[in-house]
């Protein structure tokens, strides 16, 4: 389904002009909040987007969505949303995994769902996806994206072989995030991932979707720690 894709916010659509800069971030930003006298630097990225996918689009990508946001904070030169690869358009998240995101610490407030589309898949900077066959749908949307398409768990355990000082020397947030794929990128085949996936919960009991909660937000600590940790830590 092409056409205008929307916000998760507002069910408006999304303005794939690039994120704005560093320069606009409000006083919540996370590296307002580390050094919020520190000026940004000319040669900064105008901005970067993260990109999950799911089936549905209504508990594993949206879960991993605003637990990222969450983390992240409203810096607008980090943008996150979330697709799914058979979505309906404007459904709520499954009550199990807001309840689930809730736990986790992060807000499922105004979530709506929406499909994924190829010009979504190409506008990504990264593409994190529930599964390896949610993979491989989004790359077939858009070819170039498989050199930086993962699944959430593979991009974790990757993550984890990085030598942070290669992505927190990176004092601006959009060239510490490229950063972080181009590590990353480099140690498939090197690194061994056992459990790509992270099962569907849908429908499934409580303990499943707690589960499902668990292994994204495992999957994400590190590559978020990287992403907003300060270089004097």
């Amino acid at each position: 389904m092409e056409g205008s894709p929307q916000t998760a916010e507002t069910g408006q659509a999304i303005d794939l002009v690039p994120p704005a800069g560093h320069e606009s971030c409000g006083r919540r930003c996370w590296r307002d909040a580390r050094a919020p006298s520190a000026p940004s630097d000319p040669g900064d990225e105008v901005g970067f987007r993260i990109l999950y996918v799911c089936t549905g689009n209504l508990c594993r990508s949206p879960l991993a969505e605003r637990l990222t946001r969450s983390v992240l904070g409203p810096c607008p030169a980090l943008q996150v949303i979330s697709a799914g690869t058979h979505a309906e358009p404007g459904r709520q998240m499954a009550e199990r995994a807001r309840h689930v995101l809730s736990r986790l610490g992060g807000d499922p407030g105004g979530f709506v769902s929406r499909p994924l589309t190829s010009k979504l898949v190409a506008a990504a900077d990264l593409v994190l996806t529930a599964t390896a066959a949610h993979r491989a749908e989004s790359v077939a949307m858009h070819l170039p994206a498989s050199a930086r398409a993962f699944t959430i768990a593979e991009f974790g355990t990757l993550a984890q072989a990085v030598p942070a000082a290669a992505v927190i020397c990176h004092e601006d947030p959009v060239r510490r995030a490229h950063a972080l794929v181009v590590e990353v990128r480099a140690l498939r085949g090197l690194v061994r991932v056992d459990q790509p996936d992270i099962p569907d919960p849908h429908g499934g009991s409580r303990r499943v979707h707690r589960a499902a909660g668990r292994k994204i937000a495992k999957s994400l600590a590190v590559p978020l720690r990287l992403l907003t940790r300060s270089p004097a830590s």
